[in-house]
């Protein structure tokens, strides 16, 4: 069934007719929970493109064979859904990003193509579509994306990433995969290692923002204004900055900071610095500079500012290893 279903190609995953969705979906209502030890159906398109929807939530690398029960929302709502154990759905995830090298034939082109938010959030909302149709409720699959209604797919801090650096970044990456996965098409690796970059930085930011409860942590101002999320007034970036940073340190939440573009910028371009006890400290001549001009005082004095980041108690504090490289290589030559 599986084999039929993807034998029309890449289409079936990211453009499939309805009754090509209508089928996938009864296969998977139709599939019994496999005895231990016996092999899994093979994944079908729907599963597939849900799976990769889910790494925008979540990072799958974190996981493993033993902690895979613990894996965040929607792992464990997919695994019941398709019948699989949790570490089915992490797997597929590892395929479609390419760090796991035996995927479905077309996974890659799929993750590739799906890179395109566009079409990543139409073959989404058409596969909720034919399950809610087909009487699967948000009980057992939820809009995890929240687009359900008229919501549409953001990805967040796409602001900090410059084409150039993250194609500088991918060099060495790019080599390595044309050494290993010589049977994957050049055009095909390129988009995919973007889109993960792209992926990363987004779940970054909304780690960051989650962890600071979308407030400002220089000034307290709330992202959250007349009950809806306002995505702009708030941004999520590095303390060291995305193009300095380790592939490890860009993922990092606790080498982020939530702020609103004026704090931003200025602790960005070194006005401003945190301490190891996260209080707040101006660079030479700024306090000086905030008794002469009353609008620069509005923006960088305290108050607004206040004394040390603000920080629920339930925040994770930013990394000192951060705060540390933004003081000698930021604040220092501001």
């Amino acid at each position: 069934m599986a084999e039929e279903l993807m034998g029309v190609g890449v289409s079936a995953f990211i453009d499939p007719t309805p009754d090509q969705l209508r089928h996938q979906w009864l296969s998977v209502l139709a599939r019994q929970t496999p005895p231990a030890g016996k092999r899994q159906a093979n994944f079908v398109p729907c599963e597939v493109v849900l799976s990769h929807c889910a790494s925008l939530l979540m990072d799958h690398s974190k996981y493993g064979s033993g902690s895979a029960h613990r894996a965040e929302f929607p792992v464990q709502h997919l695994a019941r859904l398709f019948k699989r154990p949790p570490t089915s759905i992490l797997a597929k995830m590892a395929n479609l990003d390419g760090t796991r090298s035996n995927g479905g034939r077309f996974e890659l082109a799929v993750a590739a193509r799906l890179g395109d938010v566009e079409l990543l959030q139409g073959v989404y909302l058409r596969t909720l579509d034919m399950a809610r149709t087909l009487g699967i409720g948000p009980d057992e699959l939820p809009d995890f994306l929240g687009i359900e209604g008229a919501a549409r797919i953001e990805l967040e801090g796409q602001y900090e990433l410059d084409a150039s650096e993250i194609e500088r970044s991918l060099e060495s990456k790019l080599e390595k995969w044309e050494r290993e996965r010589a049977d994957v098409p050049i055009e095909i690796t390129e988009r995919l290692l973007v889109a993960t970059v792209r992926v990363g930085q987004h779940r970054f930011a909304q780690n960051v923002l989650n962890n600071h409860q979308h407030r400002c942590v220089f000034c307290g101002l709330s992202g959250i204004i007349g009950g809806r999320r306002r995505p702009r007034m708030l941004l999520a970036s590095h303390i060291k900055p995305w193009r300095d940073s380790t592939d490890r340190e860009r993922v990092d939440h606790k080498n982020g900071l939530t702020a609103c573009p004026t704090h931003d910028v200025a602790f960005d371009t070194g006005l401003i610095t945190v301490n190891q006890d996260l209080s707040l400290s101006y660079a030479p001549g700024i306090e000086g500079d905030m008794d002469k001009s009353p609008p620069l005082r509005r923006a960088l004095g305290k108050p607004p500012l206040h004394e040390r980041l603000v920080l629920a108690e339930s925040a994770v504090r930013p990394d000192s290893t951060y705060l540390v490289w933004h003081r000698e290589k930021i604040f220092t030559v501001a």
